[in-house]
């Protein structure tokens, strides 16, 4: 598919560069009106996960996955839900295991390549027997997991699931963490590894010896805390074979339906690879858009409720 044009004019003048784009609305936005449903699931493995639901008794499902150290209740989340809503379709946003307010029972958190929960997530909803179509979005994170699900499942994906759209998504995760080295990014650096730190050390507790209490103190890279610590409690060699390992390029060839990529071309938190320029060129169902502007996760448009990004998930789902 040929790249998309996009139409995304550009944020207020106040959000005058990608930086400003990010942090700005992960502050100050706030989205009212939306109220979840709560359902604790089962995970093969015999953790659990949370799902917050917000329905208006439609037959069609989207299914939204959120980024690093996010939950249900962020704004680009809620954004998402709320503008469904209003056009009648039911969301479904699930919980990485440790977040939405509940540390997890087993010895992992979650991470980029975590697309089996996903899939224990669309599991129980087909499970249901209610929705006739499902579609699917992610945002950050939890888009380069749904690009791995999909492509994991590739030909094989339920028919119930027609279409999908990320978008501020590291697609090729090598280059994403890359720029987390970079002097500009230290306050996301910062900010992610202070909440992940944490989350750790409640591990600790509830697992004495798991990992390097000592160690996690001093963490101030996340080649070290991925090394050391996410690496360690999945199954990794190290930081470099984890971004490596789970990196959802490594999957996105085998997409078999319709998928918008939205990555606006100044997001601090995206690399080179994370533009997938040549494969959306000669596979069809990739939808690639890259506007000049939109910051990571940010998108606003002068005026609106609603993001530049979530009106085009919208579109792009509901076109089906």
């Amino acid at each position: 598919m040929p790249i998309v044009n996009s139409t995304y004019k550009g944020p207020p003048f106040y959000l005058f560069n990608g930086h400003m784009e990010t942090i700005i609305p992960s502050l100050f936005r706030k989205v009212q009106g939306v109220h979840y449903h709560r359902e604790k699931i089962s995970t093969p493995d015999g953790d659990f996960l949370n799902l917050d639901w917000s329905k208006v008794g439609s037959d069609r499902l989207l299914v939204l996955s959120h980024g690093l150290e996010g939950d249900s209740m962020r704004h680009y989340i809620m954004g998402l839900v709320k503008l469904f809503n209003s056009t009648g379709i039911d969301t479904l946003v699930w919980n990485n295991r440790s977040c939405g307010g509940e540390m997890n029972l087993k010895p992992i958190l979650y991470h980029h390549g975590a697309s089996y929960d996903l899939d224990t997530t669309i599991n129980h909803v087909l499970q249901m027997n209610y929705y006739g179509e499902i579609f699917l979005s992610g945002i950050s994170m939890g888009g380069a997991q749904t690009l791995k699900y999909l492509g994991e499942k590739g030909l094989d994906l339920n028919p119930i699931i027609k279409r999908a759209a990320v978008y501020s998504t590291p697609c090729n995760l090598p280059s994403s963490a890359a720029t987390l080295k970079e002097k500009s990014n230290f306050f996301y650096k910062k900010r992610f590894l202070q909440k992940l730190k944490k989350k750790m050390s409640v591990k600790a507790i509830q697992y004495p010896g798991l990992v390097d209490l000592e160690l996690l103190k001093r963490v101030e890279d996340f080649d070290t805390f991925d090394t050391f610590f996410t690496a360690k409690i999945h199954g990794f060699k190290d930081a470099n074979d984890f971004y490596h390992s789970v990196s959802a390029d490594n999957w996105m060839s085998e997409i078999a339906i319709p998928c918008l990529i939205l990555n606006a071309l100044n997001d601090p938190l995206l690399g080179p690879a994370c533009y997938p320029v040549e494969l959306a060129k000669i596979k069809s169902e990739i939808h690639l858009e890259m506007p000049k502007y939109g910051g990571h996760t940010g998108f606003v448009s002068n005026g609106e409720e609603f993001t530049h990004a979530e009106y085009r998930v919208l579109d792009f789902l509901a076109a089906c």
